[in-house]
């Protein structure tokens, strides 16, 4: 179950990034959702690693939020780079 709470808040996460970062979105609404999903994935493991929570724990909304961000803004250099 902690996985698909890890998805369900990714989904939310990533629309929320895309609307907090400024400038143009090089990927569409889908691309952006799997950001937000792959940042929360990204907290929850670092956050594991790091003991901030257990097994079976997921990201907290914030967490999600910041890396999903900061997946977003990477994104964004690497395809802005490749055209």
């Amino acid at each position: 179950m902690g996985l698909i709470w890890t998805i369900i808040i990714g989904f939310i996460v990533g629309l929320i990034a895309r609307a907090l970062t400024p400038g143009k979105d090089p990927g569409g609404f889908i691309v952006t959702t799997l950001i937000g999903i792959a940042g929360s994935l990204l907290a929850t493991f670092l956050g594991r690693s790091l003991g901030w929570y257990q097994v079976g724990q997921s990201a907290g909304f914030f967490a999600a939020l910041v890396g999903a961000i900061i997946l977003l803004v990477l994104f964004r250099i690497v395809r802005r780079k490749t055209y």
